[in-house]
């Protein structure tokens, strides 16, 4: 009986290492591509913030169930294996929303986008601390996998809005040439990855069936915190992917899609510049300047609606997002420090899930609201809601950061 295998590999596993950043940044930029095309679909099918929001949110669902039943597979099977099927269901989501642009298609579309996403996020994560770890083994404890896969998660979500509006700004078939665009830049991400060295011992890890989920003991609490503050920096996040085209157009009155874009692609951008800036800075600080920097940007952006005003409105999706990168970033490496070796995809797997949890049930509940208050008003609550709720999470996670570094 013959078997499926797939290609050899001819890349090392430095070149690897940057292959899969390149993957893991493009399927991201795939996550938020729709962000600015929203106001569009809304005026062509006459939904409103709710149905937007719910279309933006079953990305989230699909995420959730490639996180939590495949996204710890990695760990069994091997990095690669999971990666290219990531980027193939990705192409799927892309020729699904080009081919049926009708609204059924559109949530399928946004489900499959979910599940590539799910399968991605986790496995690319640990997939760089392998190959870096292969490829420069002197490096022992370095902070550059993580950085690298931050910046390329968090850039990624920020390029897909700008490109989408810069295409369907200046480009014909606005709701299709985007998708076909980033289609076919998967398609050699794929192939990219196919080259790049696995680094899971599958004939090991048959014989010792690595658990899904096992924390280090003592750690559950640390993993606790750091979920809860993914949870909020994604809800902030969500918040301008779902809404903040929709913001700019109906509060700012700009119909420019290109503008629209600039929203959600300030607040990712700002997030994966901070994270560049600052990533050899001890956790901890992350955590306190990210802590500072979030109410900061989103008390801005309130202003921005009571005084419409574009450069003020961007100003605070910068510092918001500047401050929820931070965040998450601390986030993403005390989940590291958390899981046991062997399960790390597992738990980043489990982290992921409540982070994108964040990013879409705040979202759809702040769209549910605003159908019967003022957006301002609105906004000035989720704002007090999410500012607090961030301030308990990091101060539990430094806490027991601290007591464990003791």
């Amino acid at each position: 009986m013959t078997t499926l295998s797939l290609p050899q590999p001819r890349a090392t596993h430095a070149t690897g290492f940057w292959f899969v950043a390149l993957a893991f940044g493009g399927l991201m930029a795939f996550g938020t591509l729709p962000t600015p095309l929203w106001p569009l679909y809304q005026a062509r099918d006459h939904f409103g913030p709710v149905a937007v929001t719910i279309a933006f949110a079953v990305m989230v669902a699909g995420a959730a169930f490639g996180f939590g039943t495949l996204g710890h597979l990695s760990d069994r099977f091997g990095r690669r294996r999971i990666i290219a099927p990531a980027l193939v269901v990705a192409i799927v989501a892309a020729l699904v929303l080009m081919l049926w642009p009708d609204l059924p298609g559109l949530i399928l579309g946004r489900v499959l986008t979910g599940i590539a996403v799910g399968l991605m996020a986790s496995t690319a994560t640990a997939y760089l601390t392998d190959l870096y770890a292969e490829a420069y083994p002197q490096r022992t404890g370095s902070r550059v996998p993580v950085l690298v896969s931050t910046v390329a998660n968090v850039g990624g979500l920020a390029l897909g809005p700008l490109l989408a509006g810069t295409v369907a700004q200046w480009l014909p078939a606005p709701l299709v040439t985007p998708y076909l665009l980033l289609a076919a830049i998967m398609v050699v991400l794929l192939l990219l990855v196919l080259s790049t060295p696995e680094t899971v011992d599958r004939l090991a890890q048959g014989r010792s069936r690595p658990d899904r989920f096992t924390l280090r003991p003592g750690r559950a609490t640390l993993f606790g915190s750091a979920a809860a503050v993914g949870f909020f920096a994604f809800a902030l996040l969500g918040l301008f992917s779902s809404l903040g085209a929709i913001m700019v157009r109906g509060q700012l009155g700009i119909t420019s899609t290109f503008v629209a874009g600039l929203a959600p692609f300030t607040a990712f951008a700002a997030s994966a510049a901070v994270q560049l800036a600052l990533g050899t800075v001890r956790h901890e600080r992350q955590l306190v300047i990210g802590a500072w920097l979030f109410p900061v940007g989103l008390a801005i952006t309130v202003g921005a609606l009571y005084h419409p005003a574009l450069g003020l409105f961007l100003g605070g999706a910068a510092l918001a997002g500047a401050g929820g990168g931070l965040l998450f970033k601390a986030a993403v490496t005390q989940t590291a420090m958390a899981a046991e070796p062997a399960s790390r995809a597992g738990v980043l797997a489990v982290f992921f899930i409540i982070a994108y949890a964040g990013m879409g049930l705040p979202s759809i509940a702040f769209s549910f609201v605003i159908r019967h208050a003022a957006l301002a008003p609105t906004m000035i609550g989720f704002g007090a809601v999410l500012s607090l709720g961030t301030a308990g999470a990091v101060l539990t996670a430094i806490r027991r950061g601290t007591r464990l570094a003791v």
